[in-house]
């Protein structure tokens, strides 16, 4: 299915710090909000991604829910996300949901909002 291409497509593209694929995957208006509750626009979170701030060095799937409803989507994907947010390296058990929306007949990310498990 699309969407979870489109999903593999930016967990892929964030363990490999590839921000241009995540820069245009992801809406202009996108936000992650992190477990700490913190809503991080796009461009501040690719701009830390490049200055090293947060890398993820594998992301590790374990079980996935899709709701679909015409043009709008929920994925919310659990990981174990081996990550190094602000110089401390972690497995972060994570929760992503992710919402996506059909723009132009192809599907957009516009947020992801990550708690733990």
């Amino acid at each position: 299915m699309e969407i979870i291409e489109a999903h593999r497509a930016y967990m892929e593209a964030m363990s490999h710090g590839d921000t241009q694929t995540l820069a245009d995957l992801l809406s202009d208006g996108f936000t992650l909000t992190h477990m700490t509750g913190y809503v991080q626009p796009k461009s501040e979170w690719l701009s830390q991604m490049r200055e090293g701030q947060f890398i993820y060095h594998s992301i590790d799937e374990k079980d996935m829910d899709l709701d679909v409803q015409d043009d709008t989507a929920r994925l919310v994907a659990r990981t174990v996300t081996d990550a190094t947010v602000y110089g401390t390296r972690a497995n972060w058990r994570l929760q992503l949901a992710t919402d996506y929306a059909r723009e132009s007949g192809a599907w957009v990310t516009l947020r992801t909002v990550a708690t733990t498990w």
